[in-house]
């Protein structure tokens, strides 16, 4: 059972936390981790693109001159794909780029990146985020006493306005909430910071 220390917003150590097994212990599965990843990047295409075939582009619908005794090419329309504004054969069409992966896979995946986390020493532990108002300056200071640099994720187990709001202006830091975390974010986060109740409720979600 992988233990880690807790500190305070201003970096002291306050007390050490027991992580279970089965959420930040595990062998990360790589193999799941990137098919839980296409699948998040796919759902995200719009599918919005579109060309127009013979069909949709303008142009008249008469030969352009007739078929035997010029000693040129028989053509059909000048809408055909081979002409110059012609109409596009076997182009893109707006399509929805969606499919669903078992649940089970996806909160593997979740798993891995967490207990990769730990591995990596990239988990950070803070008691708590007493922000009672939004100012910037708390969360900056914050990350700054805890030596948490780069790109951070910070998870919170609901919405907190104060805390969300501190850290929105901050680069390269972003936050996020148990319920809505995606392999995405963990990956392109190099630090993840979680608070004891943060702990706490991905314990009970993914137990």
């Amino acid at each position: 059972m992988p233990t880690i220390d807790v500190y305070n917003v201003e970096g002291k150590k306050v007390s050490t936390v027991e992580l279970k097994e089965e959420i930040f212990g595990i062998e990360p599965n790589e193999a799941v981790v990137h098919s839980v990843l296409v699948n998040y990047l796919a759902n995200q295409r719009q599918g919005t693109q579109s060309t127009k075939t013979r069909s949709e582009v303008s142009g008249g619908g008469r030969k352009p001159w007739r078929q035997k005794g010029t000693g040129r090419a028989r053509q059909g329309s000048i809408r055909a794909p081979q002409w110059i504004k012609g109409g596009i054969a076997l182009g893109p069409k707006p399509r929805s780029y969606t499919y669903r992966v078992n649940k089970k896979e996806k909160r593997l995946a979740i798993k891995s990146l967490l207990s990769s986390k730990v591995l990596e020493n990239q988990l950070v532990v803070i008691d708590a985020l007493p922000f009672k108002e939004i100012k910037t300056k708390q969360m900056v200071s914050a990350l700054a006493n805890n030596k948490v640099e780069g790109k951070t994720l910070v998870m919170l187990p609901e919405k907190n306005e104060a805390v969300q709001k501190s850290a929105r202006n901050i680069e390269g830091v972003k936050t996020t909430l148990v319920n809505t975390i995606n392999v995405y974010d963990l990956l392109k986060y190099n630090k993840l910071v979680l608070t004891l109740d943060t702990v706490k409720k991905l314990e009970e979600v993914y137990a």
